[in-house]
């Protein structure tokens, strides 16, 4: 291949067919070489670039190109298309002369898109990054159910797993197992949860140093797994259900070493990184287009933020703070939500400098999230995915806290584990990517019916949690019950069961728990939106504060009985609202509440015995 060395765009763009072509190719410009070949002129050489085969045939300008490109077979396309194609050729010599005759253009927007190196990306270290953050999300998530375990569903929790398995097999028979893939099958005792979420920790830490990470993944992915079945309703969020896409889709990122060395990993499975970035995208688009497809007009007229930082489950004091924001201020964070959600996606597969500004307004945007509300780890892992959008080229750049991956890097041939990894990643797209479309699409359009050949696929995969849509907040809840659960030992003087996290005392402001998640304080704001009777383990719940089991009582701030358990128990629907700036300056208090009605009629052990 030889070109003008005097170009700058020239000199940008040989760096990157230098990369793709790996030594298959040698360049040279035609100030140095014109002389060895004096059959071509040097208007030729100074009109386009010049690529000599073989056997000594020459290619000219975008055909030249393509030639050059075809020892890659994932560039062969191009030249096949350039000889098979009607149309191709004589457009892609009308885009290379349009090029060649405004190369100061095209060197400029080569700048603006690309920076100064435009060779293809390579992420090395975003995968190192980004498995690091994912074994601390995973770390988080087994330490955060680790802490709550024994009273939502061991032995003496609110749901015992044991009882749940029980009745499912005797509902189900031997589907069961396949429809709900646990370990727990095989041992469903308080000490097996412990084990499974003290071995979540060690597994995480194991992936955190980067330790053995595939195999590290490959457990994670079944312990999280065998939790999340077993957790029931206290861990069917889809931050749950994300962790354990984005686990499974790791495992095939991950290099198949037992302790890998920077500048010795093996490649990065293009396979498994596209189906992690597709992730990504569907998340944010997803989340964004339900909104609007909802039918809930307060995402069209801007008006959802006028409800959400009151509504929301656990919000912090942030978002009293931002609910006192002006109207128009609250409409143009709707908008601002919705453009990064449904359009900034499309820039993650656009080149570098857009791709990184995509990036930081997704990150800004999740960070903003986890500021006015408590949603446990799903913006710290939304981040982690954001990683991935880093190329190597952006850390070469800061020499001085990271050596340049690409200079140093040595050529590591992939072992059985990580070509067979590469394989599995080019499967699950085949099987996922056609699932994920029709997810996608469904966001657009709900009513739309499933094809019955995807229905077989999805059915077979689905209790696996590897393939989800996603949404939060689709319909905005415009109004805040708060469910107040209270006891009493002769049902005249009611005490109220405190929560650590949940809006109750209208006088404590409200806390920042994330990324740790109270599981029953959440729970409490979805029953608030139904009756106990479509929430059966709100019964359970007041047995067990009827009966004073420890571990349930420890999931609340402090229990108003520690002596002796109530003789009754009952719950109270109240309706609240933040103060405003003046009302809080005058009280005090954060919050102010209305009762409604009764949520749980009074209940004793006498009526379950």
């Amino acid at each position: 291949m030889i070109w003008d060395g005097e170009c700058h765009f020239c000199r940008l763009w040989i760096e990157r067919w230098r990369e793709i072509t790996r030594g298959q190719v040698e360049y040279a410009t035609y100030q140095e070489a014109a002389e060895t070949f004096p059959e071509i002129s040097r208007t030729e050489f100074q009109r386009a670039v010049a690529y000599i085969d073989r056997e000594g045939k020459v290619f000219f300008a975008a055909e030249a190109v393509y030639r050059s490109l075809r020892c890659r077979s994932s560039r062969k396309w191009l030249a096949w298309s350039y000889d098979h194609v009607p149309g191709f050729a004589p457009i892609s010599e009308s885009v290379y002369k349009f090029v060649a005759s405004h190369r100061d253009f095209g060197s400029a927007i080569t700048r603006l898109l690309w920076g100064d190196d435009v060779r293809p990306p390579t992420y090395f270290v975003a995968r190192r990054w980004f498995l690091r953050a994912l074994g601390l999300v995973y770390l988080i998530a087994f330490v955060s159910l680790w802490v709550q375990v024994d009273g939502l569903i061991a032995s003496n929790g609110v749901t015992p797993v044991s009882a749940f398995l029980a009745a499912v097999r005797g509902e189900l028979g031997p589907r069961a197992l396949s429809i709900l893939p646990t370990l727990c099958w095989f041992n469903s005792s308080d000490a097996f949860l412990h084990f499974l979420c003290g071995g979540g920790v060690v597994l995480s830490l194991l992936l955190i140093f980067g330790i053995a990470p595939a195999v590290s993944l490959i457990a994670l992915f079944v312990f999280y797994l065998s939790l999340t079945i077993a957790g029931q309703t206290f861990l069917s969020f889809q931050w749950d259900i994300l962790l354990l896409e984005a686990g499974f889709l790791s495992i095939f990122l991950a290099p198949w070493q037992l302790w890998p060395k920077r500048g010795r990993e093996p490649p990065v499975s293009r396979a498994a990184f596209f189906l992690l970035k597709l992730l990504l995208f569907k998340l944010m688009v997803m989340s964004g287009v339900v909104k609007l497809t909802s039918g809930d007009g307060c995402w069209w007229n801007l008006t959802a933020l006028d409800y959400h930082y009151w509504s929301q489950p656990l919000p912090t004091i942030f978002a009293w703070w931002a609910d006192q924001h002006p109207e128009w201020f609250k409409h143009f964070s709707v908008a601002f939500c919705l453009i990064v959600e449904i359009i900034v996606p499309v820039f993650f597969w656009t080149p570098r400098r857009l791709r990184l500004i995509a990036c930081g307004l997704v990150v800004f945007l999740q960070i903003a999230i986890a500021v006015t509300g408590n949603y446990c780890f799903f913006n710290l892992l939304t981040i982690a995915l954001c990683l991935l959008l880093i190329d190597d080229a952006v850390w070469r750049q800061r020499r001085g806290a990271l050596q340049p991956d690409g200079e140093t890097r040595a050529v590591v041939s992939p072992s059985i584990g990580q070509r067979f990894s590469m394989y599995g990643a080019v499967a699950v797209i085949i099987v996922t990517l056609p699932l994920n479309a029709w997810l996608i699409f469904g966001a657009f359009k709900p009513e739309a019916k499933w094809p019955r050949s995807l229905v077989f696929f999805y059915e077979q995969i689905e209790s696996f949690r590897i393939a989800n849509s996603y949404g939060l907040f689709r319909v905005m809840t415009k109004d805040r019950r708060e469910i107040v659960i209270e006891g009493s030992a002769d049902g005249i003087d009611w005490q109220p069961y405190e929560f650590k996290w949940k809006p109750g005392d209208v006088m404590r402001p409200p806390g920042w728990c994330a990324p740790h998640q109270p599981r029953l304080d959440w729970q409490m704001w979805f029953a608030a939106l139904g009756s106990y009777q479509q929430n059966p383990w709100i019964i359970r719940t007041a047995i067990c504060l009827l009966e004073g089991k420890s571990d349930v009582t420890r999931l609340f701030a402090r229990n108003p009985f520690p002596e002796r358990p109530p003789r009754y128990v009952r719950a109270i629907v109240y309706r609240y609202r933040f103060t405003t700036a003046a009302e809080h300056g005058q009280s005090g208090a954060w919050w102010k509440r209305q009762e409604l009605e009764e949520y749980l009629p009074t209940v004793s052990l006498e009526q379950f015995r």
